[in-house]
């Protein structure tokens, strides 16, 4: 969604389309979302959590998706849409107010279709897209400009490469996939033995499955299993600057956030939450449901549904505890300092 459709809404509107309770103006209008610092008159914002109170108590915004715990909040705004889950109601207008870009079918002339690729039906390939022989392009797919598809690739139906992508051969993505600029795909792991002085490089063979749904951000690599399969579940959402290393395992609606590194043959069950700067070391399970906090260092097995965090990675309480001590152990040397003085004195 980028460029701004040419609709307005009234509160009314607004209030109609997310079935939510009016309170205020019925005749405010807006044409535009943004949040409650940026917002104008005309922009529509939302407050879910008492933690932004002050900043809409200063918003200009036009009209504002509100919890009923929160309707009676002091503020600018007096015309309020009062809704159980403002973050549901938001996400459903925004479709209202911004339109996707268009997609026209058809093979840009500056575009490479090697003999043996089959590109389907309402299928787009951009200027300077090149599909290697034997890939296959689904059924309304879109390859942005620059982007290559290896030699036996696949791609799904209506899923959408953006510029600069690269897909190795033996890579399959599912459909309705989302790659992001930069994502490289089926990319040899990094794995050497050391033999005769020099470190040999092991040929990867495996392929790179990546399933239904995915989103991956921009310049994110994911290799492919060196003699295994790496595989990315249905639903899964990686974030921007992830790598994921060969034979690698990830269930279905994961999490990925930025700069998460997870290495070799590491398992990631269903439902796993990955924050920013992750690190998980190779031959590792993260269990169905566990989430790990930012810059968890992951040396061990984490169990299904536990909070995990700090390094090496331990239950989310315990390195809270760890932490809290460590910034305590200053002032304790410094007293044991002082108790040594006065015992030599």
């Amino acid at each position: 969604m980028t460029a701004a459709a040419p609709t307005t809404m009234t509160a009314a509107e607004v209030a109609a389309a997310v079935g939510g309770t009016l309170s205020g103006t019925s005749g405010a209008i807006v044409d535009a979302i943004a949040p409650l610092d940026r917002a104008t008159a005309r922009d529509l914002s939302f407050l879910a959590t008492a933690k932004y109170a002050q900043l809409f108590e200063r918003s200009q915004a036009g009209v504002v998706l509100v919890t009923p715990a929160l309707v009676d909040t002091p503020g600018l705004c007096a015309t309020r849409v009062v809704v159980e889950r403002p973050h549901d109601a938001l996400l459903s207008l925004i479709p209202r107010f911004y339109r996707a870009p268009s997609r026209e079918p058809g093979v840009h002339p500056t575009a490479i279709v090697e003999k043996g690729a089959r590109v389907g039906s309402d299928a787009t390939i951009e200027a300077y897209a090149v599909i290697r022989a034997g890939a296959e392009i689904g059924d309304r797919a879109w390859i942005g400009s620059h982007s290559v598809v290896g030699a036996g690739a696949i791609v799904g139906s209506e899923s959408r490469l953006f510029p600069h992508v690269t897909l190795y051969s033996g890579t399959i993505i599912g459909e309705r996939v989302t790659l992001h600029s930069g994502v490289r795909v089926g990319s040899d792991g990094f794995g050497y033995v050391f033999r005769g002085g020099a470190h040999e490089k092991i040929p990867h063979v495996g392929r790179c499955l990546i399933g239904n749904d995915v989103e991956i951000g921009a310049n994110s690599t994911i290799d492919r299993g060196s003699i295994d399969d790496t595989i990315v579940g249905d639903g899964t959402k990686i974030d921007n600057l992830v790598h994921v290393g060969h034979n690698v395992r990830i269930g279905r609606l994961c999490l990925l956030m930025a700069q998460v590194g997870v290495a070799g043959s590491s398992r990631v069950e269903d439902g796993a939450i990955l924050a920013g700067q992750v690190g998980i070391s190779g031959h590792l399970t993260v269990g169905a449901g566990a989430r790990l906090a930012a810059q968890a260092g992951v040396i061990s097995d984490v169990p299904a549904g536990e909070t995990w965090g700090g390094y090496p990675a331990r239950p989310h309480r315990d390195a809270l505890k760890a932490s809290a001590a460590l910034f305590k152990l200053s002032a304790m040397m410094k007293r044991l300092e002082q108790l040594l003085d006065r015992e030599e004195k």
